[in-house]
């Protein structure tokens, strides 16, 4: 084969991906998958563990696992419940965040123990670069750290106001959104310490989920009441661009093989925004989920996005698995429904 001949077949290949590029992208995000599982008690984050292929959520005082490929049920965790889960894949142990942690065997989804921490805890999160597990609370202590080989709590950090969702660099440095102060707080890892916190300007509302994109140093806090995406730079803290939301935002993250940020919504609506450039973006479609499906989660592997809502069958009936008889006082940031009915647990992609 000639030169010429080889040239043209590269650049044909080429086109033809370029092309397959494109329409991927053409295509809308839509509900894949929806499995509904009867049961009782409030939910608040649903988790993703994109290394052991599984999804968590917490509801009550369970925590339900589902297949992260499959979509299928696979178990229960009892007297495991709360608001959000972690997952260390090293030492397969499980976190869940609640007025006490719960600690699980990921492989068996039997509890170890419980965890007793201070304040009133909200977010998780397994931070790779110290190896530890943090919970964020509302209270101080504003950040608690946990030893996830033997579950022990290893120390705190202090940073004021009320802890909602985080993010890592994987570097040493934490952003975590503070949202009664309406700011993005960053925390140096090495010291232990908050080096300064973020203002997210006059028109944003109270931020809970954060998206990170780490190569190109954004932030993407979603901020609720009014419902605004603002896009900040993570070295700095100047502010980008300010993007409209549904209403009731209570989640969200960053996809850096799509290059699109998301935030779900409790008016049933996930908004998916385009970055263009890093300095250029746009929403690029809202997709319509089911009402109350607030927070959400990533599925790393297939470029989806989970997210979760409970809501009451016309004839409730026995819950399947039966939930545990202490379920955690809180989910105070719109819990979902706690009565009995259904757990809908949603996947959206293209």
């Amino acid at each position: 084969m000639n030169k010429l001949a080889l040239l043209s077949l590269v650049t044909l290949g080429l086109g033809r991906l370029a092309d397959h590029a494109l329409a991927e992208e053409a295509t809308p995000y839509k509900v894949l998958a929806l499995k509904q599982l009867m049961g009782s008690g409030g939910i608040d984050y649903v988790y993703a563990d994109n290394d052991g292929r599984r999804v968590y959520v917490p509801r009550g005082g369970n925590t339900f696992v589902f297949g992260l490929d499959d979509h299928n049920y696979i178990g229960t965790v009892t007297n495991v419940g709360g608001h959000g889960v972690a997952v260390d894949t090293k030492t397969h142990h499980g976190f869940s965040s609640g007025q006490k942690i719960g600690m699980f065997d990921t492989e068996t989804m039997t509890k170890i123990k419980d965890i007793d921490v201070s304040g009133r805890p909200d977010g998780i999160l397994f931070e790779p670069f110290t190896g530890k597990v943090f919970i964020f609370s509302h209270q101080a202590p504003s950040i608690t750290m946990i030893e996830p080989k033997d579950g022990t709590v290893t120390g705190t950090i202090e940073v004021g106001g009320a802890m909602e969702q985080a993010q890592s660099d994987g570097a040493g440095k934490l952003y975590v959104t503070v949202e009664d102060e309406k700011k993005v707080a960053v925390v140096d890892l090495k010291t232990l310490k908050v080096v300064t916190k973020y203002d997210l300007g006059d028109g944003a509302g109270e931020p809970a989920g954060l998206g990170f994109d780490a190569k190109n140093h954004l932030l993407f806090a979603m901020c609720a009441k009014p419902d605004v995406c603002v896009v900040l730079n993570s070295d700095d803290g100047k502010i980008l661009a300010s993007l409209p939301l549904g209403s009731g935002t209570d989640g969200g993250g960053f996809n850096p093989a799509t290059m699109e940020a998301f935030s779900s919504q409790r008016d049933g609506t996930l908004t998916i925004i385009k970055e263009s450039s890093p300095t250029s973006f746009a929403v690029e479609q809202t997709v319509q989920t089911k009402t109350g499906c607030k927070t959400c989660s990533l599925d790393t592997k297939n470029n989806q996005i989970i997210v979760i809502c409970t809501e009451r069958a016309p004839q409730a009936a026995t819950p399947t698995p039966a939930p545990a008889t202490n379920a955690p006082a809180g989910q105070r940031r719109g819990g979902g429904r706690g009565g009995p009915g259904n757990l809908d647990v949603l996947w959206v992609g293209r």
